[in-house]
């Protein structure tokens, strides 16, 4: 499954990248679904960004205009990306209002960039211009003398800059220089392109499970960490999501238990409400996932008996994430350097060197019956067989159960 956006350059009057816009998109058809409300783009357009491919790679290091609607606005999704990844950008639906400006003074603080999409001047945003860094004007829309009137509307507030969109033909450019706007987009330069990233769907049982959990008078970091642990969409969304910026981490990561200390509860509960508006009807797990959670409990069940102790959170982490390379249909290495992850569980899964990752060839020669293999890495582990198929048995039973479970 792939999640699809539209990206459209916007330029300097040099004609040099500035930033792109990005626009949902269902598919390869460049077209913005007519089913789709602007509250459900903006949702899946975050949930991708933040927890799928990144912002970066959709743009390469460059800003991403990103449309918000009220309503996401004051659920807080804006603040899910770094100040640096992200433009927000008002749709022009967006009433001016006290909510608003309240929600503009507290991006503004934060140190985000704030435009106002296909503006229409009325004497009402005078209120939003000091918190206002670009506003977008509708060329095929707007004439000359409006924008005569922005300009003498705005020349208080010189940290304004004024966008040309729907820039179509050269000339239209040379005006839109002349008029004394600084970036531009349009169709003169660049059609939208639809770029693709491949997007994971956590189960909704994990999901109702988890709002469940966060719904307790206190919550139980026990049982939190344990939904996490059984879905490893989730687990994968979550860590690149405590990989952003915003977090200011100082060390790396080593369990899912130690990622949700670090997220805190009101980050996980913004985290939580994005996922479940953006994922009401998710795919089955399939069989990929499925043995990736079997894998999870066999190191984890090893872990526990294995003569040298290990941790066995961190063996459930390497196990979970050892397919992952399969499941998002990237190199090992590519999809690890996303996450925050301490070197000795990356280490293991990209090299398959050491005792950490002897559990990971344990496991595959196990689903590849291949006894004779089996049995020399159960020696140098210092494991009884018994032992192992007993673990092994019982990791597969667990899966089966996660699975008919999420499967309804």
């Amino acid at each position: 499954m792939y999640f699809y956006a539209a990206r459209q350059p916007i330029l300097n009057k040099e004609k040099e990248l500035y930033a792109y816009e990005l626009l949902f998109r269902e598919g390869l058809d460049n077209v913005f679904p007519e089913h789709i409300d602007g509250d459900e783009a903006t949702t899946k357009m975050i949930e991708a960004s933040r927890f799928n491919a990144g912002v970066v790679e959709f743009t390469h290091g460059k800003p991403a205009f990103i449309n918000f609607t009220l309503d996401t606005i004051l659920k807080g999704y804006a603040t899910m990306l770094a100040t640096d990844e992200v433009v927000i950008e008002i749709l022009e639906t967006v009433k001016p209002g006290k909510r608003l400006l309240a929600e503009c003074q507290k991006l503004k603080e934060l140190g985000y960039t704030l435009v106002l999409d296909d503006y229409k001047h009325q004497k009402v945003w005078a209120h939003f211009y000091p918190y206002v860094d670009i506003i977008k004007v509708d060329m095929l829309e707007t004439s000359v003398e409006e924008i005569h009137e922005i300009k003498n509307a705005i020349q208080s507030f010189p940290q304004i800059t004024l966008l040309a969109e729907k820039v179509e033909t050269p000339e239209q450019y040379q005006q839109c220089v002349d008029l004394g706007f600084e970036l531009f987009q349009g169709y003169f330069f660049s059609k939208p392109e639809v770029v693709k990233a491949r997007n994971l769907s956590p189960s909704q049982l994990a999901m109702a499970e988890l709002l469940y959990e966060m719904s307790k008078p206190e919550l139980d970091l026990v049982a939190i960490t344990s939904v996490f642990e059984r879905d490893v969409t989730l687990s994968y969304k979550l860590l690149r999501y405590v990989n952003s910026p915003l977090f200011r981490r100082r060390t790396e990561i080593s369990t899912i238990k130690q990622a949700l200390v670090i997220l805190g509860i009101a980050e996980l509960k913004k985290f939580l409400g994005l996922l479940f508006a953006s994922n009401m009807n998710p795919d089955k797990p399939s069989e990929l996932v499925k043995l990736s959670m079997a894998r999870a409990k066999f190191c984890e069940n090893i872990g526990a008996i294995m003569p040298d102790k290990v941790d066995t959170s961190t063996t459930f982490l390497i196990g979970l994430l050892s397919l992952i390379d399969a499941i998002l249909d990237e190199e090992i290495g590519v999809v690890l350097d996303k996450l925050p992850l301490a070197q000795e569980i990356k280490a293991p899964l990209i090299t398959g060197k050491g005792v950490m990752a002897a559990l990971i060839l344990l496991s595959e020669k196990i689903e590849k019956a291949e006894f004779d293999a089996v049995q020399t890495i159960i020696d140098k582990l210092g494991l009884n067989k018994e032992d192992v198929v007993k673990a092994y048995h019982d990791a597969v039973v667990w899966a089966d159960e996660q699975t008919q479970m999420a499967n309804g």
